[in-house]
């Protein structure tokens, strides 16, 4: 938040302004004729009644008049139609700049958590409550920029009128800025209630949105437990809390445009009254048309100054939607957000811009892992006892290392603070006798490659989830799937490498999802594989076949070998005995560490395994 308060909310809206500055001043252009083009009538009403009476200075008959006004009032249908276009254009780039930018910081966190300020703690947000930041916060920050446009043609138009209606009679005119003089005044006193209203309604939001993912990713859980009518209740007290806050904020919108709309009528109302005496006492005399050319222009001015009150509120709640998304991507400068990043969208009339294609990743010879060496690693979790203490550990080139232990050891945790996957605390990472300092940027291919216990996958197809990007033809596919013992079910598939997985892969079975994923690493051939308990979707047969296979690669690829090195979870004695080394962990310890025959040797076996 304090990124937020160093570059304030209108310096954010500018940078946004100016990614595009070609279309901005586009969609300014017609919007200015948009809000224009209606204040030109007023002139050729004040002709047509002058004429009415005799008074005209045209000599024009009264049809012409009429005409005139048609062919603007064409004009005008026409210039909003294209305007539309325009201006639906602008605020897509707007909302997709918002959006490609805080999401590429979310992947770019180390951490592989989404955490935010809530009050005096901090708060992991699931993936149901970070939609609320792409969708209300990026679509409030769009229509704050798009209305800047529109309040800009408003406003020249606006100081236009004005200066007509300076021209007719100045006493009457001064009367128009007392509704604005109010506005501010209203905005001032009621802006911290503008915007704690807003921001408590977008956290009612991102609560139902989170628990509603939180309830479609865990739907065999509930009904195994029983649990439908507690989670239905929960989520019923969610909604109504929600609906709670939206009233507030959405009541307190109304009351202040309400306000501000009641603010102008009396003003106008105040206006027409002094016109009417000034008309009767002779004194400064209007001529009908003067009057119907006031009223008409007096319109422009006074709904400018109702939409700059609804403008200064909208700014208000915006600066609520920066600094929501400023908080969540805390380390980073709210200017990130903002920043001019490509974007790869249609061009208005034109057809899909070429994606460029994705960085491939570039093996280093130098880089190749001799030796891999722990020293001390700590890391626990905030608030609790939790994690891994003083963790020493060396694996060497193509050997199999196999982590065991109860559950709550820590064995998962070893593996994310290794990868950079959670922060460490302590101790030291080095790579063949060099310290890794940032193991999330480091432990990646072709360097690392890494299977949790639950694989991701996408909705599209095995080939697509295979590479994710990576330039590879088929022939290496069907080298990486055999490695991962998938070939038989290739062969079942009729769509073979086009067959599409489903939402995070449900078309799979647990072991196929997890084979998929191994398969994925393979086909990178990275130096250093680790798998967080492979062994728990795979029958005994599959998972040695699998292991066989990863260490007979070397001497089935002549003369250019890879040589991969492995850090496997799993508790499976087959994998135990196939160990260069197995790590026995307890309550974030190394408890025990050798070849399975020295571990079995042990009196405490029984409770390691």
């Amino acid at each position: 938040m304090s990124s937020t308060k160093k570059l304030p909310g209108w310096q954010l809206l500018w940078r946004l302004i100016c990614y595009k500055p070609k279309l901005y001043f586009i969609d300014t252009c017609f919007w200015i004729f948009i809000m224009g083009l209606p204040a030109l009538p007023g002139l050729i009403i004040r002709e047509f009644f002058n004429s009415l009476t005799g008074k005209a200075a045209f000599g024009l008959s009264p049809w012409a008049f009429i005409a005139a006004l048609l062919a603007l009032n064409l004009s005008h249908i026409a210039v909003i139609l294209i305007g539309r276009i325009t201006k639906t254009q602008h605020r897509f780039t707007m909302r997709s700049l918002l959006r490609r930018n805080l999401l590429e910081r979310l992947l770019n966190n180390p951490h592989a958590q989404i955490i935010v300020a809530n009050g005096e703690t901090d708060k992991t947000l699931s993936q149901g409550e970070v939609i609320s930041y792409f969708r209300d916060d990026a679509e409030h920050i769009e229509d704050n920029v798009a209305w800047v446009s529109e309040i800009f043609g408003e406003g020249l138009f606006a100081f236009l009128s004005l200066a007509i209606l300076l021209s007719v009679n100045v006493p009457m005119t001064l009367f128009v800025f007392l509704p604005l003089v109010g506005m501010v005044i209203i905005i001032q006193k009621t802006e911290t209630r503008i915007k704690h209203y807003r921001k408590a309604s977008r956290q009612a939001t991102q609560q139902v949105t989170g628990i509603l993912g939180e309830i479609f990713s865990s739907v065999q859980a509930i009904k195994v437990a029983g649990a439908e009518p507690d989670i239905l209740n929960y989520f019923r007290t969610l909604n109504e809390k929600r609906r709670q806050m939206m009233i507030k904020d959405s009541l307190l919108n109304a009351i202040l445009n309400s306000l501000f709309q009641n603010m102008v009528n009396f003003g106008t109302g105040l206006i027409l009254v002094m016109a009417s005496f000034l008309m009767q006492s002779g004194v400064n005399q209007l001529t009908v048309g003067d009057f119907a050319l006031f009223v008409y222009n007096l319109s422009f001015v006074t709904g400018f100054f109702s939409s700059v009150g609804g403008f200064m509120a909208l700014y208000k709640q915006t600066e609520v939607a920066f600094e929501r998304m400023a908080a969540l991507i805390s380390g980073a400068s709210a200017k990130t957000l903002v920043a001019p990043n490509q974007l790869y969208l249609p061009d208005l009339g034109r057809s899909q811009k070429t994606l460029p294609r994705l960085e491939q990743p570039v093996e280093n010879q130098e880089e190749h892992l001799q030796s891999l060496r722990l020293s001390n690693l700590t890391y626990i979790y905030p608030g609790t006892t939790q994690g891994i203490v003083d963790i020493n550990l060396e694996i060497q080139r193509g050997s199999l290392t196999v982590i065991t232990g109860r559950i709550g050891a820590g064995k998962t945790t070893l593996l994310r603070v290794l990868l950079g996957l959670l922060p460490k605390q302590g101790g030291e990472i080095y790579w063949n006798g060099r310290i890794i300092e940032d193991p999330a940027n480091f432990f990646v291919p072709p360097r690392s490659a890494y299977t949790p216990q639950i694989p991701q996958l996408f909705s599209y197809s095995l080939r697509e989830n295979i590479l994710l990007g990576l330039s590879k033809d088929d022939a290496d596919i069907q080298t990486a799937l055999k490695m991962a013992v998938f070939e038989q079910d290739l062969a079942a598939m009729s769509e073979k490498l086009e067959t599409l997985v489903g939402t995070k892969g449900v078309r799979l079975s647990g072991g196929q999802m997890q084979r998929v994923a191994a398969a994925r690493m393979f086909v990178r051939q990275p130096e250093f594989l680790v798998f967080d308990d492979l062994s728990s979707a795979l029958d005994v047969e599959t998972e040695l076949t699998l292991w066989a296979r990863i260490f007979a690669n070397g001497t089935e690829q002549g003369e250019n070998p890879w040589t991969p090195t492995c850090l496997v979870v799993s508790h499976r004695r087959s994998v135990l005995r196939r160990a260069d080394q197995i790590i026995v962990m307890k309550a974030g310890r190394v408890v025990a560490q050798g070849k399975f025959e020295e571990i079995l040797a042990d009196e405490q076996a029984d409770w390691i395994f």
